[in-house]
């Protein structure tokens, strides 16, 4: 199972969340938001993964990120078999806004 953290005023975090709904037993979705103990392992994965070394240089959360079965971590959706936010497939921030489902 792939951990996705994440939450839900992220619309790329949003958006990945759309596409595994209903996929429990693929992916566990960790709003990291929602209490404290989210919000402290996504930290600690955080400040100690040196995949988000760039993510923090440049002042980004790094979420949505993606933790793998054998411990790989990523933030690229396309390692999950997700469609990153922005991409062809993807809708608009302005689709976003409106409610569009999947975004």
């Amino acid at each position: 199972m792939i951990k996705i953290y994440g939450m839900p005023t992220c619309p790329y975090c949003d958006y990945i969340h759309e596409q595994v709904k209903g996929r429990e037993s693929e992916f566990e979705y960790i709003n990291i938001g929602e209490n404290i103990r989210n919000m402290g392992a996504f930290t600690r994965l955080r400040d100690t993964n040196p995949v988000f070394d760039k993510c923090k240089d440049i002042g980004d959360v790094g979420i949505p990120a993606f933790v793998f079965e054998d411990g790989r971590v990523s933030i690229d959706p396309a390692d999950a078999g997700l469609i990153e936010y922005g991409e062809a497939d993807a809708c608009s921030i302005e689709d976003h806004k409106s409610g569009r489902k999947g975004c």
